[in-house]
């Protein structure tokens, strides 16, 4: 079983910064898929970020250059780093682990983006 736990979101005006955290608890951190997603009000839960064990990385479009996803294996960390922040990104954030058919979820932390 794999726990996680998110934290630092918080309110934030647009154009601001937020480095959202996820620690896992888990005996071999680095073997896993780690993944942000995140869901808005009355939408669908939509993948934010990955960053796979080897370190390769990939991102929804709309963050594209924005939002940058890393690890830190010997802390058993994965990270998010939002930058130029818009209120559209107003949402509850969401850690993902995941290894062959294994999933696991944190519970989220809210991120609000004010205009």
């Amino acid at each position: 079983q794999v726990q996680l736990v998110e934290s630092g979101g918080g309110l934030v005006q647009a154009g601001g910064s937020l480095r959202l955290s996820c620690a896992a608890s888990v005996s071999i951190f680095s073997i896993y898929t780690m993944s942000w997603y995140r869901q808005a009000p009355g939408k669908q839960r939509e993948l934010v970020a990955a960053i796979s064990s080897g370190g390769g990385t990939n991102a929804a479009d709309s963050v594209k250059g924005r939002f940058t996803i890393s690890r830190d294996n010997a802390k058993s960390t994965v990270y998010l780093q939002m930058n130029s922040l818009k209120p559209e990104d107003t949402a509850v954030y969401y850690c993902n682990a995941r290894y062959s058919n294994s999933y696991f979820w944190g519970q989220g932390t809210q991120v609000t983006v004010s205009s």
